[in-house]
């Protein structure tokens, strides 16, 4: 995978600071923004699109109109979910495009995964320590954003979202590229028993993606710290998505938080990463 600089040009020429972008393939656009580049202020500061966190509105517009001119797509085909660590995918097809802001709305809600196979349509998803993913069946053309949260990834909606794209398009894991974008790593993750005994419950390997570590910011005392990037990564290879296939971005977004929203570090009161990915 390659990772490039802030600062890239797209096929327009335009240059931006606010996207941190990713090789998944040819006439596929993958990219994490960050924090860099934008209008927004304080906690928000400074590029931030989602509109479910507070920001001013009137940032909110002119940062999407940033992203869209940098993509070369409409505002309107730039496409977010009102997500709500539940496991629903929703359809991103010419009936949904054809739809009022309403209608869009409605069906975006409780959503925490796009699919889409529309060439020109950027399906994205919101985070700030959150896992976001993204899925390309390269045989089938058709592309996929995920949020995955600690609840979202107990419920293994990677695998859920696999099948839904299997159902709709036809797609085999053994087709699929698939990244794990910027979000907090293990040690900075740290969770109470009751968080570490879902994931048991829920079967999953908890030597591959536990530790214990001590308490942070106290002296005496340990927790138990998740790896959530490892527990959607070990979904991918379950479901059959070849190892080679698999791309991590290894950004912490706890330890990288002056680049990229972090929720922990500046509050629920803060801006978002928008990870999305978009077929040329």
């Amino acid at each position: 995978m390659t990772l490039k600089a802030y600062h890239i040009n797209n096929s327009c020429g335009l240059m931006a600071e606010f996207v941190h972008s990713y090789d998944m393939g040819v006439g596929v656009a993958a990219f994490s923004t960050t924090r860099h580049g934008g209008c927004s202020t304080g906690n928000y500061a400074s590029f931030n699109i989602n509109r479910y966190c507070g920001d001013d509105e009137q940032h909110i517009v002119r940062n999407r109109k940033m992203l869209s001119r940098f993509l070369g797509v409409s505002d309107d085909r730039l496409i977010m979910p009102h997500q709500t660590h539940q496991t629903d995918v929703a359809l991103i097809d010419e009936t949904f495009l054809m739809l009022s802001d309403a209608g869009r709305q409605e069906l975006l809600e409780a959503k925490d995964a796009l699919m889409t196979n529309i060439r020109g349509v950027c399906v994205g998803v919101s985070t700030a320590d959150c896992i976001p993913v993204l899925l390309y069946d390269e045989v089938h053309h058709a592309v996929c954003a995920v949020h995955a949260g600690w609840r979202g990834t107990v419920h293994r909606i990677v695998l859920k979202t696999l099948d839904r794209m299997s159902a709709c398009y036809g797609t085999q894991p053994s087709q699929v590229v698939a990244l794990i974008g910027p979000g907090i790593s293990l040690d900075s993750f740290e969770v109470g028993d009751e968080v570490y005994e879902i994931f048991a419950d829920e079967g999953f390997d908890m030597s591959a993606i536990s530790r214990r570590y001590p308490i942070m910011g106290e002296n005496n005392g340990q927790k138990w710290h998740i790896d959530l990037p490892a527990s959607n990564r070990l979904q991918l290879l379950e479901a059959g998505v070849p190892q080679q296939h698999v791309l991590m971005s290894s950004v912490c977004t706890f330890k990288q938080s002056d680049d990229f929203f972090s929720a922990r570090r500046l509050g629920i009161n803060s801006g978002r990463i928008f990870t999305g990915i978009m077929m040329s």
